[in-house]
């Protein structure tokens, strides 16, 4: 896959299976750093792997920002967090160069990037415009696949891109078979 090519919608269900809950089980990955109340951004949401048990992490009183390139995965992503009952998803289609969060400016807790990143063609902008939305001291989990798409090398340039434009690295997460850092916002 080239580096503008993004995941097509159609292979959402196959992110979706039951099967992967032991690799990447949400709760386990993200729920030691989500809240109650909490606004939370997940970039490259997809069909809601992660959005939903986030929006059920962060309750009623908080809500989750699923954005995404593909209407095809929102409207999936719909028609899941209805199934599961979740209301507290605010479906946000980016535009082709831009995430287009001006709305969001300094509103944002917690922001997942999650085996995405390296599918963006300017991955600086992306990181830029999603900093601009993150509150104060707001945390970024970025997580890489280590096999097929990543090599450490490019993690690490992404890893270094991400704290020169303002994060500093918190801890490395283990994430099975990704290479993860938690950063916060300067």
């Amino acid at each position: 896959m080239k580096k503008t090519d993004v995941c097509p919608w159609q292979v959402a269900p196959i992110l979706l299976m039951t099967v992967r809950k032991p690799l990447h089980n949400p709760r386990k990955i993200v729920g030691q750093y989500i809240t109650e109340g909490m606004t939370v951004l997940d970039i490259g949401c997809g069909m809601g792997y992660f959005t939903i048990p986030m929006a059920e992490m962060v309750g009623g009183s908080g809500k989750v920002i699923a954005a995404d390139l593909q209407p095809e995965m929102l409207d999936g992503l719909r028609r899941n967090a209805a199934k599961a009952e979740v209301h507290n998803i605010i479906t946000h289609q980016c535009k082709k160069n831009t995430l287009a969060l001006d709305d969001w400016a300094g509103k944002i807790d917690f922001a997942l990037i999650f085996w995405m990143l390296h599918e963006v063609p300017d991955s600086e902008r992306l990181i830029l415009e999603m900093r601009s939305a993150l509150s104060d001291h707001g945390v970024l989990f970025f997580s890489e696949p280590k096999f097929g798409h990543v090599s450490a090398d490019q993690f690490k340039e992404s890893l270094d891109m991400i704290t020169s434009s303002g994060f500093r690295i918190t801890e490395y997460p283990k994430v099975t078979l990704g290479r993860t850092a938690l950063l916060e916002k300067l």
